[in-house]
Order: C-alpha cells, then sequence, then structure tokens
C-alpha cells in the first residue's frame, strides 16, 4: 500500500468523519489543507486532482478517491476490521440509512457553499444563517434520535463504532459551534459522548489537526 494522502480542512465535516473511520481503522495517514475560506479548493492543482472542487480527497498512490460516504466504504472495504458498516444486510442498511441522515439530508444543506450563497445571493444576516442551519439539523437529528433510541447500544447502532457514528460526531461539533439546541437529543449526545471518548476519535477531533487556527 502507497502512503495515504487525505486532502481536507480541519473544520470541513465531511473531512472530520473521514479522519475518524481512518482512525478507527488504525491506518497511517498524512494531511494537506486546503483553506477552505479562501477558495483554495478551487485551485487549479485541487481541481486536477478532484473536479469537483470539494474536500475530502483521500489519495492511495495515484488513485484518488472522492466523497467522504464512498471514501470511508473504500476504507471499510479494504481494511474490514473493525468494520464500520456491519456484515448482516440488514444491519448495514440501518446503519447506511442512519448516517444518511447526516450525510445527505443536513450536512448538504449546511455545506459552506450554501451559507455563503445565503448571504451573498440572498443577502441573509448571520442571525438567519443560524436560523437556516439549526433548522435542517433539527430535521435530521429528529428521526435519527428515534432511530437510535431503537438501534443503539452505547453508540449510535450498538455497541460499536460504525459510520452511523463517524458521521455523527462531526454534527455534533457543528451543532455545538452554531449554538443549535441539543436537549431534544439525549440519545445522539450520549452515543456522541460515547465516541468522542475514544482516542481514535479525540485524535480527529478539527482542534488537534495541524492547520487548526483560532478562526
Amino acid at each position: 500500500m502507497s502512503e495515504l494522502v487525505l486532502h481536507g480542512y480541519w473544520r470541513s465535516s465531511a473531512a472530520y468523519r473521514v479522519r475518524i473511520a481512518l482512525n478507527l481503522k488504525g491506518l497511517r495517514y498524512t494531511q494537506v489543507t486546503h483553506d477552505l475560506r479562501v477558495g483554495a479548493q478551487r485551485s487549479q492543482d485541487y481541481l486536477a486532482l478532484a473536479p469537483h472542487g470539494l474536500v475530502p480527497a483521500l489519495a492511495d498512490g495515484d488513485k484518488v478517491y472522492l466523497e467522504s460516504p464512498a471514501i470511508i466504504e473504500w476504507i471499510d472495504a479494504r481494511w474490514p476490521a473493525p468494520r464500520l458498516v456491519p456484515e448482516d444486510p440488514d444491519d448495514a442498511a440501518m446503519v447506511r440509512a442512519m448516517a444518511a441522515l447526516i450525510m445527505c439530508d443536513i450536512h448538504p444543506l449546511n455545506n459552506l457553499r450554501v451559507l455563503q450563497a445565503l448571504r451573498t445571493d440572498f443577502h441573509a444576516s448571520d442571525e438567519q444563517v443560524k436560523t437556516w442551519i439549526a433548522r435542517w439539523i433539527h430535521e435530521g437529528f429528529a428521526p435519527l434520535e428515534a432511530l437510535t433510541a431503537q438501534h443503539g447500544g452505547r453508540y449510535c447502532y450498538g455497541d460499536t463504532p460504525t459510520l452511523a457514528d463517524c458521521c455523527l460526531v462531526p454534527q455534533l461539533y457543528s451543532a455545538r459551534r452554531f449554538g443549535v439546541d441539543l436537549s431534544a437529543y439525549p440519545g445522539l449526545v450520549a452515543a456522541g459522548s460515547a465516541a468522542e471518548a475514544l482516542d481514535a476519535v479525540k485524535a480527529a477531533h478539527p482542534d488537534r489537526q495541524p492547520d487548526a487556527d483560532a478562526a
């Protein structure tokens, strides 16, 4: 195996979830930062690597993998232990559904480029943007809380970390960053706290990344 290189940004939720997955697998990787605040992800050099102009991208030699769901599934297929998506197809479908509530239903609507469009194209105030962020977090967290109540154990699904936890932890980080009230989601907060206590997850925290700053 060639050296894994993760192209990302410390506060990117999508890059954060890939860091968690890599760390849970015990894989070594280096990081290359692309500052989203200044549009570094749209540089010609990066677009040659990742034509969609988004982070993360994971390079393994001359192969480059894009989009965090596909990246994590590739990691899980290449290094099956410990599994992030259960082997049983019924369990796997539920874990993927729980993860999709975040990766498909919350995060895309709260992505930086969407928030920038709200500000520049529709002249939304900071307070309106925060209201927008909270709206979509609540829309996704309400059903995810119900599913966690049905299927959760120590973690979001059962008693071992899964793809769902790789997604939940960064989304909780984002919710707290923007002051979203999480009191209606005790199951998610508990599952997130259990995951956040793991050394592998601690090491993936944005504040512990080499490109982290106080901005």
